[in-house]
């Protein structure tokens, strides 16, 4: 019962919230003809909607831990609809970007007030599996996102497919304020003292550690998966508007399984006393491994395998989020708001970053007749590659402060 009653408006708004995520992978093309947008520009319009996000995340924290989480949400998805709505009706590109920042806004508290709703209504031993289902709902909002969003564009205008996602954030909206129950911790300390205390978490060096192997592995993983994975279908295998979508929707299937798979296997060996460190570190490894092929594979000319590749990329990469559940335990229940959006500053900082940087490489080399020129990707690639493989190893060298088994909160 608490799972429908609580958990699932959360849940809801998260797969929404990617929605809105995904959807410029495969309107990319319309948006950068309609708009008239270099690839550079492209990035910017897309990775926007990370920056705004991350600019919000420690206001955020502090609403969440002083207001609760479903309050917090509810009002900010109102703010979502409301740039959901100018982005339909945009005709430049400045006012799709700033439409488009203030969806990021608005959906900024989707995933957050989700775990601070979990560590309010669930047990430490059943997060991981919580948060699990949580980012699994947001690879479904990325499936619908893919072949579904084609499928749709071929009956609706992109400006209509938006006015009904509108639709749908505003219900989730009215669902979290009158169905879901109330449950905050009682507050009893200052605003001063809560600022304090997020100060302390930030000079935290296990915290610093956590956030930079976040932020460098999202930099890869979420920046390609949102945007750029779409257009080296297109460019670099060849593939036609249809195998794009049904390229994603396989890639999305393995962002699935990575958080449910991941999941499960962080909260059985939380409830065996063991850390989870090693399948935070074993899964961006493998990740890591993945793109340097996916590179290497680019530049000399071989595609064969690259789809299994990019699943394993994406999928591997889905370890690094058990990084949330890491701190909900870490730190006591009452700064679970501020310890997730603190951490999340640093996690789309590196969103926006990377996808604006790999348009901005793009952009370097001439456009082909299809698309973007299939050797400038390698360097792309390459790029972001030694930004998430140099946050694995800055981790890995802060690893006395993170391997000892996570305790519950206080």
């Amino acid at each position: 019962m608490i799972f429908f009653r609580v958990a699932a408006p959360f849940i809801a708004g998260y797969f929404v919230s990617y929605v809105y995520r995904m959807a410029n992978a495969v309107l990319g093309p319309t948006l950068a003809e309609e708009f008239g947008l270099t690839a550079g520009g492209l990035g910017l319009l897309s990775s926007v909607y990370f920056l705004s996000f991350a600019l919000f995340q420690l206001p955020l924290g502090l609403l969440l831990d002083r207001f609760g989480p479903r309050r917090v949400n509810a009002t900010l998805l109102l703010v979502a609809a409301l740039g959901g709505l100018w982005f339909a009706f945009a005709h430049s590109a400045a006012s799709a970007i700033a439409a488009r920042a203030l969806i990021g806004l608005g959906v900024s508290g989707c995933l957050m007030a989700s775990f601070t709703a979990f560590v309010l209504w669930y047990p430490a031993d059943r997060l991981s599996t919580m948060n699990g289902i949580t980012f699994a709902a947001g690879a479904l909002g990325a499936i619908t996102a893919t072949v579904p969003l084609e499928l749709l564009l071929r009956v609706m205008h992109w400006r209509e497919v938006f006015l009904l996602l509108v639709a749908a954030t505003i219900l989730v909206s009215l669902v979290l304020w009158f169905w879901v129950p109330e449950r905050r911790l009682e507050r009893q300390k200052g605003f001063a003292k809560e600022i304090k205390e997020l100060a302390n978490l930030m000079r935290d060096p296990a915290f610093q550690r956590l956030a930079v192997c976040l932020g460098a592995s999202q930099c890869a993983a979420v920046a390609l998966q949102t945007l750029w994975v779409a257009t080296w279908f297109r460019d670099v295998a060849g593939y036609d508007r249809d195998g794009v979508a049904f390229g994603l929707l396989i890639v999305n299937v393995g962002m699935i399984a990575g958080y449910l798979g991941f999941g499960r296997a962080a909260d059985r060996r939380t409830r065996a006393g063991r850390s989870n460190f090693p399948l935070i570190v074993g899964g961006v490894a493998c990740s890591s491994v993945s793109l340097a092929l996916l590179a290497i594979g680019t530049k000399v000319g071989v595609s064969s395998g690259a789809l299994a590749l990019w699943f394993l990329f994406v999928a591997s990469g889905t370890s690094v989020v058990l990084i949330y559940s890491l701190l909900s335990r870490r730190y006591p229940k009452e700064m679970a708001g501020r310890a997730n959006t603190a951490i999340n500053v640093v996690g789309f900082a590196g969103m926006f970053g990377g996808q604006w940087a790999i348009g901005l490489v793009l952009d370097r080399w001439p456009q082909s007749p299809a698309g973007y020129a299939p050797e400038a990707y390698p360097w792309a690639l390459g790029m972001v590659w030694a930004v998430q493989l140099a946050g694995l190893l800055w981790l890995l060298a802060g690893r006395k402060l993170l391997e000892q088994p996570e305790s519950s909160p206080s």
